[in-house]
């Protein structure tokens, strides 16, 4: 297993803090992708992508139907995708992924967790080598299927060569470049796999050892910048713990 797969298992989507914040950022991607496509998942690649992140997350089926009508009567021009980035306490490489209709209150509220914790935030592009982004497919085993075959024909698609098999959940999970997330997500689909979640990471190039005191610091920040609905993801790259390794 490589870097980028050792660094999943211990952030397996383990960052989206508590139940209600989880739905609150599943709602805004789900309008995002309403207005950009149409409310009819059939039609809507990307939608359909969101739904079945949020059905991994348990989103009930009923908050997914509202989140779509809620979505036409919304206006979400306004929203876009932001990078925060810069250095946290012990100095570890902090990615803050947001999506916002307000960028001078999002920067306030991240720079302010960044003073808290004697941080320093950047400018944007600044951690970039430090960080490879990626969009992220799990889709269900099939009977019979032969990985080797299947990576040659989406290596094609900008696939990584390299792949995690989750024996327990009967999963796989292939990373690829985001610009490539159209073509692999159609491919799978025209191809009869079962696509379980479908999203973006950035995966860290050099994964830095702290105490247990420092991550508890690193931990206590994180916890504090997903405490905010602008912000949908936040990366280190702090080395993972023995328990989130294991």
């Amino acid at each position: 297993m490589g870097r980028a797969f050792e660094y999943r298992k211990a952030t397996k989507l383990k960052r989206w803090g508590h139940m209600a914040k989880t739905f609150t950022k599943l709602g805004k991607q789900i309008a995002i992708a309403v207005k950009a496509g149409g409310p009819e998942p059939e039609n809507n690649p990307t939608l359909r992508a969101v739904i079945a992140t949020a059905k991994r997350e348990n989103m009930p089926k009923d908050n997914i139907e509202r989140a779509i009508k809620n979505a036409m009567g919304k206006d979400t021009s306004e929203y876009k995708e932001v990078p925060y980035e810069g250095y946290g306490p012990h100095g570890i490489a902090v990615f803050v992924d947001a999506l916002t209709d307000n960028t001078t209150r999002t920067v306030a509220d991240v720079r302010s967790v960044f003073n808290k914790f004697s941080g320093n935030l950047g400018t944007q592009g600044s951690l970039g080598f430090l960080f490879d982004h990626k969009c992220v497919f799990t889709f269900k085993k099939k009977e019979g299927m032969n990985m080797d075959d299947l990576i040659l024909e989406l290596i094609d698609f900008g696939v990584d060569d390299e792949y995690d098999d989750d024996e327990e959940a009967g999963e796989i999970t292939i990373y690829g470049e985001p610009t490539s997330f159209g073509d692999i997500q159609k491919y799978l689909e025209e191809n009869g796999y079962e696509i379980a979640s479908a999203e973006f990471t950035r995966i860290p190039n050099d994964l830095k050892d702290v105490t247990p005191e420092q991550r508890e610091t690193i931990d206590k920040m994180v916890e504090k910048l997903e405490e905010f609905d602008d912000v949908q993801n936040v990366y280190t790259n702090m080395k993972p713990s023995v328990e989130e390794e294991g």
